[in-house]
């Protein structure tokens, strides 16, 4: 081996370990001013937005690059808790709170779904939420009893969510084994709290 590919070798392991250093430094707090590794990740990945108001179960709002966008979760439905036409739903403060408690602080990443609209009547977002961690709030609202699956509009897990709204009946989870049901305009809900 030559003398010039000995430096490149070297330069190249030079550069390695310095990045990794500075990549534990920086992940256990010893460069000041820096956040770790992980929460860098996480407030500044393109595709991850910041919830900055949790609306009910399947509404949230989320800073997109400065504007904010209120979301509605497609594919399911909590019972009510804002709105003035209705009076809060049995489960529906719950939903609110499972929603607020599993996002917590972290940022959410929203997919579109290509055979729902982008937008629905009330301007909002139709985005399915997914956690840092991949898991998909969508469907475990649905899975845990805090909603119900929507099928009067389209979407590619529809079949997944109705399966997981079954199971949840059938295992009496959440609303299922504590609210009173009603159909309204052909529509199966909560009863009013």
């Amino acid at each position: 081996m030559g003398r010039r590919e000995k430096q490149k070798i070297i330069r190249i392991a030079s550069s390695i370990l310095l990045a990794i250093t500075l990549i534990l430094l920086q992940h256990y707090g010893f460069i000041p001013g820096q956040e770790p590794v992980e929460e860098s990740i996480q407030n500044h990945t393109p595709g991850l937005y910041k919830v900055v108001k949790f609306d009910d179960g399947d509404t949230i709002a989320v800073d997109m690059e400065g504007k904010k966008e209120t979301i509605r979760f497609i594919g399911v439905d909590t019972p009510e808790t804002h709105d003035p036409r209705k009076p809060v739903q049995c489960f529906g403060k719950e939903a609110s709170a499972f929603t607020k408690q599993t996002i917590g602080d972290s940022r959410v990443r929203l997919e579109a779904d290509r055979l729902s609209g982008n937008r629905d009547r009330y301007d909002r977002l139709l985005r399915f939420v997914y956690l840092p961690n991949g898991q998909l709030l969508n469907q475990t609202l649905i899975e845990e009893g805090y909603g119900f699956a929507i099928t009067g509009f389209p979407h590619t897990k529809m079949e997944s969510f109705v399966n997981s709204e079954a199971d949840a009946k059938s295992k009496q989870r959440g609303l299922w084994g504590q609210c009173e049901l009603e159909t309204v305009n052909g529509l199966l809900r909560t009863a009013p709290a």
